[in-house]
């Protein structure tokens, strides 16, 4: 290679220009046919590309369409501003509701009645404080390092105890102040004291939410109060001016007292928008096609994917899944996709929608329209409800009989035991639901509404039944946990605690019951989950839901919920898949991770490979060749420069014997 500018010089014909010519015409078939293949191999590779993105881009509303919920859409208005309304669509239904906000939840406070004269010095005293809110407990200590007033706010402040403490500079002093963080009854604070002999003062912060003036030197400015509304005229309390799940799908947020009426309706426009979505972006994918894969005759040229197999079941199945009757509907008075004025344009293949014939559909015939999209079961016993179903289930009616029907889980005490119940002052009930549910509450006053009282005081069965469940419908325990429990009290059953969950893990236990000399601790009995059939197979159980597992068959993967406590027979179940999981299903088996476009991009990627070691071979041989042809050319050159010094020689010699030359001599 190095000696290659020096080609040339003994034949003045093998230059380095010849030897580029010959390399280049070596290189050329070979790399005019790889570079052909690979431009076209890319070229598919960006059509179906394209071809992957616009079938992605379909997924994502058939999704939507294949949940139910997304088909029930609901707004909800409320006619006072002051009195919002959210909605859960998924749970809501029609109705108008009569609303009057009574009194609005608040947050207690507390202010010291004695005057410091400095909040960084002057002693309240030493000991301990014990802060009491809802159920939680806090004790704080106070010793010289934080015996001020000053000091002592610190330390409820960075106790967590939901207390906050401040302190308010009067003019002629300072007050220590403190108010829960939370609103509601159930979050009064109260505040006990045990003073170090010696050095006495922190009594004068005691406070005892049962007597509010038992001690003069702590007073109630504000008193913890609950948010009351009347929903169609009966009374709901909450301890907060949220009200979540008084009425299914519906959230109240109070920002005054006053009245409101509540309308929920249907939103018929936001359902016919979801439905619109999947038109448009079928018809996207419907002209990404005829351009990739469309044929002009007038010109007598396709597209890169004209002809081409994948482009051909694509468009059959999608043609089979959106044109049917759907399986489960040939009787029903919504049937298909052109039921619902959805139709195609024979000429272009793309879809035409008549918005107003799908808003009367949906309004005449919302199950129909549901299940044409969304998977729906559709059962002839009305205490039996579709759940979900699993990936293998497939369209059919399966019948269910039910064995064992659920129950919850309970506590009883019995009536000779509870018809009247005695409970005092600084009173808690503590119990367990579910078996993981730890819940405390108090009962504040006494059946006439006045503090209870040291000695105690006395409720008949239903006084103590109703009061015991207000405290628990206040418990931020059982909400956060999503749990309930009922109770109630009659002369035959007596006192009894409901959870209000089915199945085995249900259950409510007493597990203590201070300054109530009435009820001991106590376990209760578990409930049971209920069992039985599904289209013949065995089914499991949990709470009310009865299921198949995922190798069941046709019905494998169904849920269903099974109300009421009747066995025997429960009729049957009809399964219905609508189009818009077929079409989810459908093209995740195109573009999913094996699906088919996957797989002809995966072997076009590995063509590209097989071309990249075709040209380093190509490389490797052509330089090889160019050594060659280096190597011959120098051997060459340098023997026609010797015969060309030899023929000079020959020449001076033949000039030198030259007649002329012997008669100059």
């Amino acid at each position: 290679m190095a000696g290659i500018s020096s080609l040339g010089i003994g034949s003045g014909v093998l230059t380095s220009d010849l030897v580029d010519q010959l390399v280049a015409a070596e290189r050329a078939p070979t790399e005019n046919r790889l570079t052909q293949k690979t431009q076209q191999s890319e070229a598919m590779l960006s059509a179906y590309g394209k071809l992957r993105s616009a079938i992605t881009e379909l997924r994502l509303p058939m999704r939507q369409l294949s949940s139910a919920d997304n088909l029930k859409a609901f707004s909800a208005t409320s006619s006072n501003e002051n009195i919002g309304v959210s909605v859960d669509s998924t749970k809501a239904s029609r109705g108008s509701y009569s609303l009057n906000v009574t009194s609005l939840a608040s947050a207690q406070a507390l202010a010291s009645q004695a005057v410091f004269a400095d909040r960084d010095t002057a002693s309240v005293g030493q000991g301990s404080l014990q802060l009491s809110v809802g159920d939680k407990v806090t004790n704080i200590t106070i010793d010289g390092s934080n015996n001020t007033l000053q000091g002592m706010a610190n330390a409820i402040n960075e106790a967590n105890a939901g207390v906050s403490a401040g302190i308010i500079d009067t003019g002629n002093g300072y007050q220590l102040v403190m108010s829960a963080d939370e609103t509601g009854v159930a979050n009064s604070v109260s505040i006990s004291a045990t003073e170090e002999v010696g050095a006495e003062g922190l009594a004068r912060f005691a406070f005892d939410v049962a007597d509010p003036t038992a001690n003069p030197d702590m007073k109630q400015t504000i008193a913890a109060s609950d948010a009351v509304m009347e929903i169609n005229g009966i009374e709901v309390t909450r301890s907060s001016n949220s009200f979540e799940n008084v009425i299914d799908g519906l959230s109240f947020d109070i920002k005054e007292t006053g009245t409101s009426t509540v309308t929920v309706s249907q939103d018929v426009g936001a359902v016919t928008d979801r439905v619109q979505g999947f038109v448009d972006k079928f018809n996207a994918l419907q002209s990404t096609i005829d351009g990739l894969a469309g044929f002009n005759s007038d010109a007598g040229v396709g597209g890169l994917l004209t002809g081409d197999s994948t482009v051909r079941a694509l468009q059959g199945q999608l043609r089979q899944v959106l044109t049917g009757v759907v399986p489960g509907l040939e009787n029903a008075n919504v049937r298909s996709l052109a039921d619902v004025g959805i139709s195609t344009d024979p000429k272009t293949g793309a879809l035409e929608f008549d918005r107003e014939a799908f808003e009367t559909q949906l309004k005449n015939n919302p199950d129909d329209v549901t299940a044409l999209f969304a998977e729906q079961g559709r059962a002839t016993d009305s205490q039996v409800e579709f759940v979900r179903s699993g990936i293998n289930t497939q369209a059919g009616k399966y019948d269910i009989n039910v064995t064992q029907a659920a129950t919850r889980g309970s506590l009883n005490y019995a009536a000779a035991d509870t018809g009247t119940v005695t409970v005092m002052a600084g009173n808690r009930f503590t119990f367990e639901v579910d078996g993981e549910t730890q819940v405390s509450v108090f009962l504040e006053n006494a059946p006439d509404g006045s503090p209870l009282s040291g000695a105690g005081d006395d409720f008949t069965g239903a006084e103590f039944a109703a009061a015991i469940q207000q405290a628990l419908d206040s418990s931020s325990e059982l909400k956060a946990a999503d749990r309930s429990v009922q109770v109630s009290w009659d002369a035959t059953d007596g006192l009894t605690f409901t959870s209000g969950n089915y199945g085995a893990e249900s259950n409510v236990r007493l597990t203590g019951a201070l300054n109530a000399p009435s009820l001991n601790s106590k376990d209760g009995v578990a409930g049971t989950d209920v069992a039985g059939t599904i289209n013949g197979q065995v089914a499991k159980g949990d709470g009310q839901v009865l299921y198949l597992g995922s190798d069941a068959g046709p019905a494998s993967g169904i849920q269903v919920r099974i109300l009421g406590d009747q066995t025997g027979s429960r009729g049957s179940i009809n399964f219905v898949q609508g189009i818009g999981k077929s079409t989810v299903d459908l093209v995740n088996s195109f573009v999913g991770v094996d699906g088919k476009i996957e797989n002809r991009t995966s072997s076009l990627n590995r063509e590209l490979e097989k071309i990249q070691e075709s040209q380093v071979k190509l490389d490797i041989r052509i330089e090889s060749y160019r050594e060659r042809l280096v190597k011959q050319f120098s051997a060459a050159d340098s023997l026609i420069s010797q015969l060309n010094s030899t023929r000079d020689y020959v020449t001076q010699q033949l000039d030198a014997l030259a007649p002329q030359n012997f008669n100059k001599k």
